[in-house]
């Protein structure tokens, strides 16, 4: 669970480019800039949390949270497997198995890689215990939120960040979980899942657990625009309570987008489906486009989401904040990449506000050591205990 060692690790994905080449500065420019660049993600409205993976708790060496003045939560970040807390499988996870690159766009970011072995699906988390009623578990009546990640996308399809707890209730090929927990979900961004891989997606829940008769969440924006492999892009969701929409934006941008004959559409059938029974009817003309009483398209991007979301009574019937990976019962391998930045905001950001933060870290990544980082050889730095 806890960090044995924070040097840098060489990695087939591990190259320095991003949004452009590794930004190269004097020491004290290097520290200037990412002073920069970390003060507009906290000077956002309602700011809540930012993980920049350079920030560390000086006991134990564990990442934790900018935070803003005066708030006092523990938002450390903990590696568990959690296929070991479920199925009882497979060994414990450690800050090892989430080496560092050396570079991103504040600093350094963690590698999420493809993991061979079914039994170890590592993730970073907050525990629920630690953020419950917290300003990261944003829930309920009247309650929007913003979601921001930075991410060198590689592969995969699924989960970077968010409370998205997918439950162990229900049978899969991976077999009957030891632990079992309902759906315990909240909000998260993802790599598009089955609705436009590689893309920048937004999931929401109601209820926590399933939508329009199906096993799994079906509430999602999507964009039309998929993120480049090797590249760093700047993912985001905003769910605007007041105005009943979630917003999937990439690199700062959120392009309209609809989903034709969304009946035969591998995710966006379910809200078809929804529709049809008279569970979802988003409003004509702007979410919908109806002829002859028969639905022909869905707005993917602003999706309509007329509910708040999901609200857990209690600590035991909320899931964890995470990074990397979420708790699912398919054991799946995930997104893999790097992440080297998780915000969150307790409001609705703006369009511009969501293009400045983009725009924060487009000149390329930046190296918080004093030397920049040899993606070619490994560091032979002791472990921290």
């Amino acid at each position: 669970m806890f960090p044995k060692s924070d040097a840098p690790h060489s990695s087939p994905f591990l190259r320095p480019l991003g949004f452009g080449l590794l930004v190269l500065l004097p020491v004290a420019g290097l520290a200037e800039e990412r002073t920069r660049r970390v003060d507009i993600v906290k000077r956002q409205p309602g700011f809540v949390a930012f993980w920049d993976f350079v920030e560390r708790d000086p006991a134990d060496r564990r990442f934790t949270a900018h935070q803003p003045k005066g708030s006092r939560w523990d938002f450390r970040l903990d590696a568990v497997n959690y296929v070991r807390d479920y199925w009882n499988e497979g060994r414990a996870a450690t800050y090892d198995d989430f080496p560092l690159l050396g570079q991103g766009p504040f600093g350094d970011a963690i590698q999420i890689r493809n993991e061979s072995d079914a039994s170890f699906r590592p993730l970073l988390l907050v525990p629920r215990a630690r953020l419950h009623e917290s300003g990261l578990d944003v829930k309920g009546p009247g309650r929007s939120v913003t979601l921001v990640a930075w991410v060198q996308w590689e592969s995969g399809n699924h989960a970077i960040a968010g409370i998205w707890h997918e439950g162990t209730d229900h049978a899969t090929a991976a077999g009957p979980a030891a632990r079992i927990e309902r759906g315990q979900r909240q909000y998260a961004l993802f790599a598009g899942l089955a609705a436009n891989r590689g893309a920048s997606a937004a999931h929401v829940s109601e209820n926590g657990a399933s939508s329009f008769g199906d096993r799994y969440a079906r509430n999602l924006s999507v964009t039309k625009r998929v993120m480049q492999p090797g590249r760093w892009h700047v993912v985001g969701m905003v769910f605007d309570n007041a105005r009943n929409t979630v917003t999937s934006y990439l690199d700062g941008e959120a392009e309209e987008y609809w989903i034709e004959e969304p009946e035969k559409h591998p995710f966006f059938q379910w809200p078809a489906r929804g529709w049809k029974a008279g569970e979802y009817r988003p409003p004509a003309g702007k979410f919908a486009r109806i002829e002859a009483g028969e639905l022909k398209a869905l707005r993917a991007n602003s999706y309509w989401f007329p509910h708040d979301l999901y609200s857990p009574r209690d600590a035991t019937s909320g899931g964890p904040f995470t990074i990397g990976r979420v708790i699912h019962m398919s054991r799946g391998v995930g997104t893999t990449g790097a992440i080297g930045g998780v915000a969150v905001y307790g409001k609705a950001l703006s369009a511009k506000q969501m293009k400045a933060l983009a725009a924060a870290t487009a000149t390329g990544p930046i190296s918080a050591r004093k030397s920049p980082p040899d993606s070619t050889s490994r560091s032979s730095r002791a472990p921290a205990r």
